[in-house]
This record gives structure tokens, C-alpha cells and sequence, in this order.
């Protein structure tokens, strides 16, 4: 299905900006303005908001996947000729994060999404585009996929996380060449610094997502959850505080029948029947 709304208060073409659709407990979250290799304007945050609030509450959907529509680009970040135009309507200048703004919390700030989110990247990820491959869980990418965060070059800074998250996911002499100069990462590069976890020809990409999403869909729902909860939250964390601390999906998971039925079906040498209870 597709998603939509009204604008709010600027020009609308009236077409839905984002391809939202669920089968076999994995959600596909497609950037459909292929025609600007899937700029993101304010009415595609307004759209995404909603597809990130129903993955949550939706309790079959266990794994998404996030990608661009057509052949050239995932997305290559935020809409500038938007911006420019905003700009010259006197709409405020944007800063670090999107509070306040259509669609928050985005994908970037959505900090206690439970659901684990698998980049599909296909071209150009730019910009925005790479700062919400940098907040995916994985990445799977195809040979031809380029990533840079641009902005300083544009008089902008990566305000959707991206200044704060290629730092913690290379090395800082690393990030800082190029966050500071705008450089363009191509896809061994980003599987050799670990940004990726798979490169595959284009023709070979969705088989390869599949692949992972059918391991994700095979683990225990609340254990995935559990995982992901656990691990985002003490990354910063001494060890011994992460130890101590309480994390709510796993409060969940180890009272949960799931719990009990992982250990019963190894005994009887059967595949488990996960029900997320």
C-alpha cells in the first residue's frame, strides 16, 4: 500500500512519497520519488512517521527493509531545492535533529524502535540518505552504492546524526576526513570499515536481503527485540552498569512462552513455533 497526506502550508503534487507493504512479518519501506533519486521533502518525513509508529504497534511485522525506489539511489538526503525554498520564505533554519519538524521523531531519532531495520542500498546514498542507512541495523549493499555526508561542502552540517554516528562507527581520524571534507565512500570501502555487512551485484541484491531477513524472521521475535534493546542502550555504558541495568524487551522475553519454547523444541529436535507471547 502506499501512504499519504496533505502538505502542510507548500506546494504538493498530491502522490505519496513512500511505498509501505507487509508480508511474511517483514515490512518494505520504499523512498518512492525516484525521479529526484528519492529526495526527502517534508512531506515524505510526514509519511515515514507513520510507517515507523504502525511497524511498532504492529506486532506481526518482525524485521523492515528500507530502500529507494528505482536503480539509481536510495536517497540522496534532503531536498534542497525544498530547502532553499523554505529558506526564502523565512521558514527557521534546521540544526541537529528534527524536533519540532514533519515527521519526528524520524528513523534517526527513533531510538527505542524495537524492530530491527535492514538498509537495501542501490545507488547513491547521500546526505540524508546515508545518515538513515547509519541509524539501519544492517546494511546490504550493491556494488555501485556510494555513500558520503556532503553538507559542509553545502554550508550544512549532517544534523540528522550523521556527524554522531559515523564517529562512533569508524575510527574519529577516519570519520573526520570525511565528515570535514565530504568525500565519497564507495561499497568495499564501507564493507572493509564495517558500515556494511554484505556487497552483492545489483541483480543479486534482493535475493541477499531476503537471505538475512529470513534468518531475522527465523529468531524468536521478543529475543530480537530483546537483542537490539539491549545492545543500542549500553553502548556507551561500563560494563557493569549495562549488566545492571533493566531493559523492558527483556523483561518481556524471559517471562514470555517464546522462552520456554526455544529450549523445548531443541529437546525434541523440531523447528520452534514462535508466537511473540
Amino acid at each position: 500500500m502506499t501512504v499519504g497526506g496533505p502538505g502542510v502550508g507548500r506546494p504538493d503534487d498530491g502522490r505519496p512519497r513512500v511505498r509501505y507493504e507487509k508480508k511474511d512479518h517483514v515490512a518494505h519501506v520504499t523512498l518512492d520519488r525516484p525521479e529526484v533519486l528519492n529526495a526527502m521533502d517534508l512531506r515524505m518525513h510526514e509519511e515515514l512517521a507513520g510507517v515507523w509508529d504502525d511497524v511498532e504497534a504492529d506486532d506481526d511485522v518482525r524485521v523492515v527493509v528500507l530502500t529507494g525506489a528505482g536503480d539509481r539511489a536510495f536517497s540522496v538526503g534532503q531536498d534542497l531545492k525544498e530547502r532553499a525554498r523554505l529558506d526564502a520564505e523565512g521558514d527557521p533554519p534546521t540544526t541537529f535533529g528534527s524536533r519540532g519538524r514533519p515527521g519526528w521523531p524520524r528513523l534517526t531519532e527513533r531510538f527505542d524502535l524495537s524492530k530491527p531495520v535492514v538498509a537495501r542500498v542501490n545507488g547513491y546514498a547521500l546526505g540524508g540518505g546515508f545518515e538513515l542507512v547509519l541509524a539501519c541495523d544492517l546494511v546490504i549493499a550493491a556494488h555501485n552504492a556510494v555513500f558520503a555526508l556532503p553538507e559542509a561542502r553545502l554550508g550544512l552540517v549532517p544534523g540528522a546524526g550523521g556527524a554522531f554516528r559515523l564517529a562512533r562507527q569508524l575510527p574519529l581520524k577516519t570519520a573526520m576526513g570525511y565528515l570535514l571534507t565530504g568525500r565519497r565512500m564507495d561499497a568495499r570501502t564501507a564493507l572493509r570499515f564495517g558500515l556494511v555487512n554484505e556487497i552483492a551485484d545489483a541483480g543479486e541484491l534482493d535475493r541477499r536481503v531476503a537471505e538475512w531477513t529470513d534468518d531475522l524472521v527465523r529468531s524468536a521475535p521478543l529475543a530480537v527485540r530483546a537483542v537490539k534493546e539491549s545492545v543500542m542502550r549500553s553502548l556507551d555504558q561500563p560494563l557493569p552498569e549495562a549488566f545492571a541495568t533493566r531493559y523492558v524487551w527483556e523483561e518481556r522475553r524471559m517471562r514470555s512462552r517464546d522462552a520456554v519454547e526455544g529450549p523445548r523444541a531443541f529437546a525434541e529436535n523440531r523447528e520452534p513455533v514462535w508466537t511473540g507471547r
